[in-house]
């Protein structure tokens, strides 16, 4: 048995009844390690944490990986009491092993339940109970199978369950099985707890900030700094009521958004009908939807029945979507490829009908109960959020260790200073404590968020909502940005432009209106090819269908009731709906057409890019299927002969046009066929092809604009879509973002034209498959991808991020919802106010919102590093100062270091992110690394400065002949007030004042400095305070401050002086800074390559003669050959 194992987790996408989706999911693979306790161990540990006055428990808190390896032993997975998970992010959390006893014949009732490969799988450790072996984390359960060696998730036992097995539970579960199920799945519920306050403030306190505050309080008040370490202790305080008030509401909101509790009609196997809790659901019960709908608390399929469900909370599609029975077959259920027959925990249905009892309701089967649903993920998305890997966090962390590097540094020359002045050993130690609480800024994490903050403060006023705020500095950096094409770039809505129908003789000609057709197939097609359905008068579905319905003048009817008077009428049939010609038609024409009855629908779906439907006529004389979909994939579906020869060509004219085209097709069914359970590939094949029907979709008019902006940012920009490959091209060339330009060849060597590649989404499967060498290449260029599934898109991104690039994704529907979590930043178009689907939603319906965020992203990234740099200098002016007056035996007073602390530093770093970003877009993009040269050089220039201005403060004012020097027999406090400390403190309090309108950037980010008011009031009143302290303190500011009270007005105006010409000086180098002064110092170490491999590619392709290769054929290692042309 091994030691070290792994949490097996099938691959799975969002709603899958497997774990949950990696993409939200902040735990898609674990390494698991197994311990055992080791009592002498823990013992010691106990007596060396009361030794060390619970220091040590304070590391195991912060480090649990040194807690488990201090008090435990390593032993197999099988045998383990306590678990160290190591996720794929490199984070360490410890569980412990749980147990819970079985009753007698479990195992025989697993066997009974389970597919045979996984039959006595689940490790039931005997000793002498029946013990099932289990841990949580996350919200989801892991459980023991001893035939994986390996902690698995329970929802692996129903990830092999195929249509037909979920049929099967259609006849409900035992009281037995139930109660066997629950204690194997857990409970149904997704609990978020809701920790008491007092839980809160201990976990708050814990945290490192927080524990060094505390440290450096209690520091403070042993070096008689009491007002000062008051006044913080009092600001942490009210800091930490703050930040337990907000964690506890929004945990409470989160808990009121997650808990759905109610009762539900399950099915028992005896046939009876049982109303239970929620709570006690588990996968495989039987449950009865009621007509008029529910929220419903898992994830099901349905079986029987159609119910009308609104996913907003999912998808931010506010289209309500119509679910329709589970095909039966052997085919593995995946809830990803069948959602148009699974039923979402968290989802509104609306409306269920044609299932039930005397034919109201609907039937469907769990499939997934807690943390494992879709709900359930997108719960833990918020819970548990995926790592920002972005460089200026990272960084950050760095530079806090630099700073402990120049503490250490301070630290040791203070000690060798203060024993040489023979000051007393405690003394000396808290004096070089004291410089680590002042070099490391405990509030400088905090103080970067800031800026954050006030963007999404901006956001949400401009109606753009963001539940990840570390995401709005990763879209300032953004490189390319991915839009969907309807809905997105082009109008939701589409209007019939016409319809020409086509058969083995050729194209008829276009007729305008579907409602002028002649009675026939192709009529009745338009009328019943669809989803739409009737909620309380009217008519609900997509766009696209309600306006082809409307276009043909037919009217909808649904069964009310029984809807026996419906299915009499037609034959007997179960009826769904009936579509009826226009009323005058129908009465006026004897070849009129009549009334035709939906008896089965087979939803549309992006993979298979098309839908169907079963039609029955009056009194059951005759039924036909109908089919809609993409031109390309419905002809494949047709008879050869039936399709016209000119049908590629027609196709190419409609689609070039910029036009969107479906073609329908039909076939008679023999009227003996069994309709109700007959199978989507039956009736999909052999068809007849009637003809094409064009829709105008019309391309926004903000669209082109704000492609233009981001163009000229240099933005690059890339159409995904599932619409046919020439539609794609008239949004782009409209848009100005993919007019294709064929290159020209001449003797090897391309012409000056730019090129774009254009694919669909089976060539950009056959590169991901077959040419993976080229696909990089081919991406550089590529704007258009057409005739994309929703997977697709997804691996679009991930390919796109493999490069090097920050991928931006906007789309509105939900088959955009995994692309938008696969990107850095992604923007959904919705109505919501928040929306689970991406980071960010935007009520404009419309892309202006992206420019938009990507400004607000490039302001908050800029003002973060303003932020970043003031707290920096900061502290190493205060390093400065502290130092120098160390050596000369004084020190700052405790109102100084209050005056210099709260009402100029803590004001300043508060106001300073208020700016706003600028209003145009700017083609160069911020950086993103703290550590770079300009950052790391001008930082060491201005603290060379700042000790320059300081000292000489101090030799202006020791050349005086005024000047009396300090009591050098005291040390600290005791020796002020004094000229040293007055001059230091003087000259430093202008100091911090300069560096925040140094740092302070605008262009071209960021509006100037005189648009943040407050910001700018703010300096002028604290400059002008520094000044009256320096000119004149007054008889009654001086003595508090404990400021020496020197009356040369030549000398005071001479220190003013000399912080006037630091400003400056700092101002200029800072200047020169942005303008590339340091970047002299790289052509030393030579040119380097950058890292980004889109840079490097893109100048491999723009200077190879070579590419692309065009009238060459490409052979893969598989031998198949694709012609490029």
């Amino acid at each position: 048995m091994h030691r070290r194992g792994s949490v097996v987790e099938p691959l799975s996408g969002l709603q899958s009844p497997c774990p949950r989706d990696p993409l939200l999911c902040p735990v898609s693979h674990m390494d698991v390690q197994g311990y055992k306790w080791v009592r002498w161990r823990v013992w010691l540990c106990h007596l060396a944490a009361l030794l060390s006055f619970g220091l040590l428990l304070l590391v195991f808190h912060w480090r649990p990986r040194l807690g488990i390896l201090a008090r435990c032993c390593t032993c197999p997975l099988a045998l383990a009491e306590v678990l160290l998970l190591k996720t794929e992010y490199g984070e360490s959390s410890v569980v412990e092993v749980l147990t819970e006893e079985m009753e007698d014949g479990s195992l025989e009732i697993l066997e009974d339940l389970e597919v045979p490969e996984w039959r006595d799988t689940v490790h039931l450790y005997k000793k002498e109970k029946t013990l099932l072996r289990y841990y949580l984390f996350e919200g989801l359960r892991y459980i023991w199978l001893n035939k994986k060696g390996a902690f698995c998730c329970v929802s692996v036992l129903n990830e092999d369950w195929t249509s037909r097995d979920l049929y099967g539970f259609q006849a409900g579960l035992s009281l037995q099985e139930q109660i066997f199920r629950r204690r194997i799945y857990g409970p149904n519920v997704i609990d978020v707890p809701v920790k008491p306050y007092l839980n809160l403030l201990f976990e708050e306190v814990l945290n490192p900030f927080y524990v060094f505050q505390l440290f450096s309080v209690i520091l403070w008040l042993s070096d008689d700094y009491y007002f000062y370490a008051m006044c913080i202790l009092l600001i942490s305080i009210f800091s930490i009521t703050i930040s337990l008030y907000e964690t506890r509401k929004q945990s409470i909101i989160l808990h009121n958004m997650a808990m759905s509790l109610t009762t539900v009609t399950i099915r028992r196997s005896s046939g009876a009908e049982e109303r239970v809790n929620s709570v006690d659901l588990v996968p495989g019960d039987c449950i009865l939807i009621p007509q008029d709908g529910l929220v419903l608390p898992c994830d099901a399929a349905l079986l029987s029945g159609e119910c009308l469900v609104n996913e907003s909370m999912l998808t931010g599609e506010s289209v309500p979507v119509l679910k329709t029975p589970l095909p039966d077959g052997e085919g593995k259920y995946n809830s990803e490829t069948e959602r148009r027959h699974t039923l979402f925990c968290g989802t509104q249905l609306i409306q269920a009908k044609g299932g039930g009892p005397e034919g109201a309701g609907a039937v469907a089967v769990v499939t997934s109960t807690g943390f494992f649903t879709a709900k359930g993920n997108l719960v833990s998305s918020i819970m548990y959020p995926q790592p920002v890997n972005f460089r200026f966090y990272q960084d950050a962390i760095k530079f806090l260790l630099i700073l402990g590097v120049i503490a250490i540094i301070g630290t040791i020359y203070n000690i060798v200073t203060l024993y040489r002045a023979n000051v007393p050993l405690p003394k000396l130690v808290i004096r070089c404590l004291d410089v680590v609480t002042i070099v490391v800024p405990p509030a400088l994490p905090a103080a970067i968020t800031t800026a954050t903050i006030y963007s999404q403060q901006r956001l949400k006023k401009m109606g753009v909502f963001c539940i990840s705020p570390p995401r709005i500095n990763v879209s300032g950096k953004v490189t390319v940005f991915c839009f969907d094409k309807t809905g997105t770039l082009t109008e939701d809505g589409l209007d019939v432009w016409g319809v020409i129908e086509g058969g083995p003789d050729g194209f008829s000609e276009l007729v305008a209106e579907p409602k002028l057709l002649d009675p026939g197939p192709m009529l009745s097609g338009l009328a019943c090819c669809h989803t739409v359905t009737i909620l309380r008068g009217h008519p609900i579905g997509d766009p696209l269908e309600l306006k082809m319905v409307e276009a043909t003048g037919w009217t909808q009817e649904e069964p009310e009731g029984n809807g026996k008077e419906l299915d009499k009428e037609f034959g007997g049939h179960k009826v769904l709906a009936v579509m009826r010609p226009p009323t005058k038609q129908y009465q006026d024409q004897s070849s009129s057409s009549e009334p035709v009855a939906i008896v089965q629908r087979f939803p549309f779906s992006s993979a298979l890019q098309r839908m169907s439907v079963v039609t029955v006529s009056v009194g059951g004389g005759s039924a036909f299927a109908f089919i809609k979909g993409s031109p390309e994939m419905v002809a494949s579906l047709c008879q050869v002969e039936t399709v016209p020869a000119q049908f590629s060509s027609k196709l190419r004219v409609f689609s070039s046009e910029g036009l969107r085209v479906l073609a329908l097709a039909y076939k008679p069914l023999e009227i003996n066929t069994d309709l109700k359970n007959i199978k989507r590939e039956e009736v999909e094949r052999g068809m007849q092809f009637l003809g094409f029907l064009i829709m105008k979709n019309q391309v926004k008019p903000e669209s082109a604009g704000v492609i233009d902006t981001l163009r000229l940012a240099k933005l690059r920009n890339i159409m995904v879509t599932g619409d046919n490959i020439l539609t794609a091209f008239t949004p782009g060339e409209e848009t100005s973002s993919s007019p294709l330009i064929s290159t020209q060849i001449s003797n090897g060597h391309q012409h000056d034209h730019i090129y774009h590649f254009a694919l669909n989404g089976k060539s950009f499967a056959a590169l991901c498959d077959y040419f993976p060498n080229y696909l990089p290449k081919v991406l550089m260029r590529a704007t258009v991808f057409a005739r994309m599934s929703p997977d697709q898109k997804t691996q679009l991104v991930t390919e796109l991020q493999k490069l090097n690039y920050r991928v931006g994704m906007c789309g509105d529907g939900a088959n955009d919802c995994g692309a938008l979590r696969a990107a850095d930043v992604g923007v959904s178009l919705s109505e919501a106010e928040a929306s689970v689907a991406s980071p960010f939603t935007s009520r404009t319906e419309n892309i202006s919102c992206v420019p938009l965020l990507i400004r607000e992203g490039r302001c908050s990234l800029v003002t973060s590093f303003s932020l970043f740099k003031y707290m920096a200098m900061y502290s190493l002016i205060q390093f400065c100062s502290v130092n120098i007056l160390y050596t000369l035996q004084t020190t700052l007073g405790d109102l100084q270091f209050l005056f210099i602390d709260i009402f100029l530093v803590t004001f300043l770093a508060v106001v300073m992110g208020r700016g706003g970003p600028n209003d145009k877009l700017h083609t160069k993009r911020p950086p993103a690394s703290l550590l770079a040269l300009p950052v790391l050089g001008g930082l060491f220039i201005h603290t060379c400065l700042i000790v320059l201005a300081q000292l000489s403060a101090l030799y202006i004012t020791s050349s005086k002949e005024w000047f009396i020097p300090l009591n050098a027999t005291v040390f600290g406090a005791e020796n002020l007030p004094n000229m040293e400390n007055t001059s230091v403190f003087s000259l430093s309090a202008f100091q911090y004042i300069i560096l925040a309108v140094v740092v302070t950037k605008g262009y071209p980010h960021k509006k100037p400095m005189f648009y943040n008011i407050i910001f700018f009031g703010l300096v002028i009143i604290l400059l002008g305070v520094v000044t009256w302290l320096v000119l004149y303190p007054g008889p009654l500011v001086g003595p508090t401050l404990k400021l020496y009270n020197i009356t040369d007005m030549n000398y005071k105006m001479l220190l003013v002086g000399v912080a006037a010409l630091n400003f400056l000086a700092c101002f200029v180098i800072e200047v020169l800074i942005d303008l590339g002064m340091l970047n002299c110092l790289r052509f030393l170490r030579g040119r380097r390559p950058s890292k980004k491999k889109y840079k490097l590619l893109d100048t491999l392709v723009s200077d190879s003669p070579s590419w692309p290769p065009l009238g060459q054929t490409l052979y893969p290692t598989e031998h198949t050959v694709i012609h490029l042309s």
